[in-house]
């Protein structure tokens, strides 16, 4: 399962440097806007100590990690909505990603221009949502107007509710509030996914400052924070110059730096993280010789869906799961032992799968 997280902003936000840092790629990050035409791509592993636990115990031949792909996209500006700076193009592609990194300026550089010529962080987030807010609404209108045309022709049930929350969708979207806002019912949800509002995707708001900054509060850091728990979306730090540094060290010296800078994780970790519990999502671990994988599902999987991650005939010919946690394999040492003590389970369909868990699929196609 592919997790798309897709980094917004204005113009010399951090952006295209943070990217740079997270996938140790070569995305051109200059002092200009619009350096970033087309989105630059990069799947990066999302870290888990479980993974080298797990390979250790099974001597294991390699680690493959979740991943998480970051797609840089070009600043957007005001009046994207309406196709400024190449705006349309730009939000096409934030259409694409399954959450949105909103990358916020909280740090002063006069080396480094600012769009609107100064440092707002409240203001820079407004004119990004807005053109997320515009463009969303200028959509609802034709859904709108189009289920309105089947109505009077006289649609069935479900186009009139469709219309019927298209109207709940216009009404917030012209008030300035994100689709996501919106308090729906299990209903409404089912018509919810043949739509892809750009305000309706969990959005996680980077809050980007300089070295000196890190770990310190700031008035600007601090408007960001609050804006985002207010709108009840996520929130991190990051200073995107020492993630680039961090980037470029190999495992030992990024943990011997970390500790240096006094910081427990770097901002990969922690927006990756965040953004698993964005989307709801969790991963089951798979040890062995060959191999110890982690794989990524939702929250609420039962075991033969979870099964079908790895190959769609281990879900179609499902017999059972044998599933040990993961504190309870590490704590005994081997599957053997974890069987000896009745601690590996035998899993049927109805199993509903938790974060951690050790497992083995058993099917038959």
């Amino acid at each position: 399962m592919a997790l798309s997280v897709g980094i917004v902003g204005l113009p010399n936000v951090g952006k295209s440097t943070f990217f740079n840092a997270i996938t140790n790629c070569s995305a051109e990050a200059q002092n200009y806007p619009f350096c970033t035409i087309e989105p630059n791509t990069g799947i990066v592993p999302i870290p888990d100590t479980r993974l080298d636990v797990l390979a250790k115990m099974s001597d294991s031949e390699k680690v493959v990690p979740a991943v998480i792909t970051f797609t840089d996209i070009a600043g957007l500006v005001k009046g994207a909505s309406k196709g400024e700076g190449l705006g349309n193009k730009f939000l096409a592609h934030i259409r694409e990603v399954s959450a949105i990194a909103h990358v916020v300026r909280c740090f002063e550089n006069e080396n480094i221009v600012h769009v609107s010529g100064k440092i707002n962080p409240l203001d820079d987030i407004e004119v990004v949502n807005t053109e997320l807010i515009l463009a969303d609404l200028e959509m609802a209108d034709k859904m709108h107007a189009n289920c309105a045309r089947q109505v009077r022709a006289g649609a069935d049930q479900e186009a009139k509710d469709r219309f019927a929350f298209l109207s709940r969708i216009k009404e917030a979207l012209s008030k300035g509030q994100p689709v996501r806002a919106l308090a729906i019912s299990s209903e409404e949800n089912v018509l919810m996914r043949s739509m892809n509002f750009l305000t309706d995707k969990k959005v996680i708001y980077v809050a980007n400052v300089s070295e000196a900054m890190l770990g310190k509060s700031s008035p600007h850091l601090d408007a960001v924070k609050a804006h985002a728990e207010k709108e009840g979306d996520a929130f991190a730090v990051i200073c995107a110059k020492i993630e680039e540094e961090i980037s470029k060290l190999n495992r030992e010296e990024k943990a011997d730096f970390l500790i240096e800078l006094g910081i427990a994780e770097s901002g990969l970790d922690v927006i990756g993280k965040k953004c698993f519990t964005l989307l709801g999502l969790q991963t089951y671990l798979t040890t062995g010789l060959k191999e110890t994988r982690a794989w990524t599902i939702h929250k609420g999987d039962t075991a033969p869906k979870a099964a079908g991650v790895i190959h769609t005939d281990f879900e179609k010919g499902f017999i059972r799961a044998n599933i040990v946690s993961y504190d309870d394999l590490v704590k005994l040492g081997s599957m053997k032992e974890a069987r000896e003590n009745g601690l590996l389970r035998q899993e049927g369909k109805e199993y509903v799968m938790r974060d951690g868990d050790v497992v083995e699929f058993l099917f038959n196609v």
